[in-house]
């Protein structure tokens, strides 16, 4: 791993209420608050022994199948594209925790076994019980998600190639070490990223292996390390960032444990931002430049700037679609889209 030399700031001795969230999105700018998940019984159960957290989770698990990532050896734990950039280098399945656990025990003091990996699941669906005793006991509702997600991730040694989410996210982790790598969100175009189609998880991912960089292939990675910064993570602290901040994340040790709460100040009428990115794609990509500055223009005064900004001079009856989003408005333009799409 290329070493970086700036690292996500920390602070200590808050509790979770006095995360301080609106500064920490305003300003960009992660952070890492060290120990407010340390009393965890699930963070104590990881710093006793593998085995007693793994017992710990099977204490709650209500047999449900969770959804298994099974990377061969010769991946090195980094979960992403084969050599074609067409298929994945994993293997799916459905499987029982326990089984799961135990072949994560079995390759414990193996070096270079095979990668496994159980990704953002939700835990009051696949582990009732569990938030009851291991929560930072925030009001996500309260920041402006009517459906915040818990959810938990369990493997051994794995990397979480670079990627954005797009929400924000508070990262907790509970059991081993972590790494973080970050990078602001417009470094996009110096981590090359993969195909839109198939993903590792949901959204394309850098495809730049950070550990060998191949610099004639990908020679704006360089800029993209002089705007990273490091985040490193012990058991019982925790990491907040902002939406579409690009991040990989790497599990350091045998067996590990994160739990994170997703969630983004947009009410649940809205449609996601990639559905419209993915439009442009059909509709604005491939025409004349002369004609694609004109509509970014459009798109500044319509969408990017001030929300009232288009609507502010026109009476308030005659806003329409202009005026504030609502519930309303909002299945009326989905039903107006549907049809023109299905022309």
């Amino acid at each position: 791993m290329i070493d970086i030399a700036r690292k996500t700031p920390v602070v200590e001795g808050l509790t979770p209420d006095q995360i301080p969230f609106d500064d920490i999105l305003a300003q960009q700018r992660p952070t890492i608050f060290r120990g407010m998940a340390r009393d965890w019984p699930l963070v104590q159960a990881g710093l006793h022994a593998p085995r007693t957290a793994m017992d710990y989770l099977l204490d709650h698990d209500r047999g449900e199948r969770f959804v298994g990532y099974t990377g061969a050896p010769e991946i090195k734990g980094r979960f992403g594209y084969d050599e074609s950039v067409t298929r994945l280098n994993f293997q799916t399945e459905r499987t029982p925790l326990r089984a799961f656990l135990e072949r994560i025990e079995q390759e414990l003091e193996v070096v270079g076994g095979p990668s496994l990996y159980i990704g953002s699941s939700d835990i009051d669906a696949y582990l009732p019980g569990l938030r009851a005793e291991n929560d930072l006991g925030l009001d996500l509702v309260a920041l402006g998600d009517d459906t915040p997600l818990a959810s938990i991730w369990i493997g051994n040694r794995t990397v979480a190639a670079a990627h954005y989410d797009m929400s924000n996210n508070i990262a907790c982790c509970v059991v081993g070490r972590r790494r973080f790598t970050l990078f602001p969100p417009d470094q996009v175009d110096n981590l090359y990223p993969g195909p839109l189609d198939p993903t590792p998880g949901g959204q394309a991912v850098s495809m730049v292996n950070f550990d060998a960089p191949d610099f004639e292939r990908f020679p704006r990675f360089r800029d993209a390390l002089a705007a990273a910064q490091v985040a490193d993570l012990e058991p019982g602290d925790v990491l907040v960032y902002p939406a579409l901040w690009w991040h990989q994340v790497e599990a350091l040790e045998p067996f590990n444990v994160l739990i994170n709460y997703w969630w983004n100040a947009a009410p649940g009428f809205m449609d996601t931002p990639m559905t419209t990115l993915l439009h442009g794609l059909l509709s604005l990509r491939d025409r004349p430049d002369f004609e694609k500055q004109a509509w970014k223009k459009l798109f500044d005064y319509y969408v990017f700037g001030p929300a009232d900004r288009a609507g502010a001079h026109l009476p308030e009856g005659a806003r329409g679609d202009l005026g504030p989003m609502d519930e309303r408005k909002a299945r009326r333009l989905r039903a107006y889209l549907l049809n023109r799409l299905n022309r």
